[in-house]
């Protein structure tokens, strides 16, 4: 015979279990996500000029075929050099009777750069020539390697989602609805300034104009922060957990923040572009590698989130509460079972 306290042990037990064993399939999950895109990471799609002879050109391009490499012809070295460093490519080929003159930009991506490096050394010992090569969008000399720059992710993560979550528990209900959005983007200005003047004064890990890498930053916080809060609010922790997922489990290792978009696997690039970590991160490298090359994309993916976020909001907030739907509820049962009795007439319109 089983007892009422037998079966309650089972019932934990089984709790237990089944807690071991999500919580097991989220650290798989997780180390996944971070694994995979690096293990199999390789130039794919990476636009790459050229320019020279055009007998050179037909033997290079027969060599750059593939699906590493998307190859466009310049008209001269000085074009071809402009497009580097306007991020239109990411690197190129000068080809002349002295050699080949390899344009890489590091601050695009460092593994990007490299393997184009790698490519024109091959393909100047195929020519029985030489290679020079001329990084002309490089990280700063104080962080040569850009590690400031990589290390930015989780700052921005955590920013973002910190703030929502405890804005909504110190300003709770509709009334403080303004109060919230405007803690949201007031954090994420002067988050933005801060670790902006961190990373370009203190670690000198960035260039370019500080004012517009700190509004892009503070862009990027504010589409996190701002959908936060909104799934925060329309769902409470489950919206937590949503936005978590996210930006830890897909934002970060699809964000391409140290290694460049083209690094990662085909579709899983273009998603990780989509999503508020990869527009930020291409944002920041644009306004302080590239004088702003290359911003517009990520700023309308980032003010599409922080729409997104905003409509969220403001669903939750013409909502009816859980405590109000819950009155309703019983007021109608009691309605049910006493069918003959007179209702106050703010009884009797409820809201459901």
């Amino acid at each position: 015979m089983t007892t009422p306290a037998l079966s309650t042990q089972r019932s934990r037990m089984a709790m237990l279990g089944a807690l071991v064993l999500g919580l097991t399939v989220v650290v798989m999950a997780m180390l996944a996500a971070f694994s995979l895109p690096a293990v199999h990471g390789e130039p794919r799609h990476v636009p790459l000029g050229v320019t020279g002879p055009q007998r050179a050109l037909d033997v290079t391009r027969a060599g750059l075929a593939g699906d590493a490499w998307d190859v466009e012809v310049y008209g001269d070295r000085a074009a071809l050099a402009a497009a580097v460093k306007g991020h239109e490519i990411s690197g190129g080929f000068a080809l002349g009777p002295d050699g080949i003159d390899v344009y890489t930009a590091s601050a695009g991506g460092t593994p990007v750069a490299t393997a184009i490096s790698a490519a024109g050394s091959a393909l100047a010992e195929r020519q029985r020539t030489t290679a020079d090569v001329h990084d002309l969008v490089a990280f700063p000399s104080d962080d040569p390697r850009g590690a400031g720059f990589g290390a930015v992710t989780l700052p921005m993560m955590f920013a973002g989602i910190l703030p929502a979550v405890m804005l909504i528990r110190l300003f709770p209900g509709s009334a403080n609805l303004r109060l919230r959005i405007a803690g949201a983007f007031g954090f994420a200005l002067a988050a933005g300034a801060a670790l902006t003047a961190f990373l370009q004064y203190g670690a000198g890990s960035l260039a370019g104009d500080y004012w517009r890498s700190a509004a892009g930053l503070a862009l990027g916080m504010a589409a996190v922060s701002i959908t936060a809060l909104g799934l925060d609010t329309l769902l409470g922790y489950a919206g937590v957990m949503i936005m978590m997922a996210l930006t830890i489990f897909l934002g970060n290792p699809l964000s391409g923040l140290s290694t460049g978009p083209h690094w990662l696997p085909d579709g899983w690039s273009t998603l990780g572009q989509l999503l508020p970590l990869g527009a930020s991160g291409s944002l920041l490298r644009a306004t302080a590698f590239f004088d702003g090359a290359g911003a517009a994309f990520p700023v309308l993916v980032l003010a599409g989130w922080i729409v997104f976020g905003l409509t969220l909001v403001l669903i939750a907030a013409h909502r009816p509460s859980r405590q109000a739907r819950r009155d309703a509820g019983e007021i109608e049962n009691i309605r049910d079972a006493n069918p003959g009795d007179t209702w106050p007439t703010e009884v009797q319109r409820a809201p459901v």
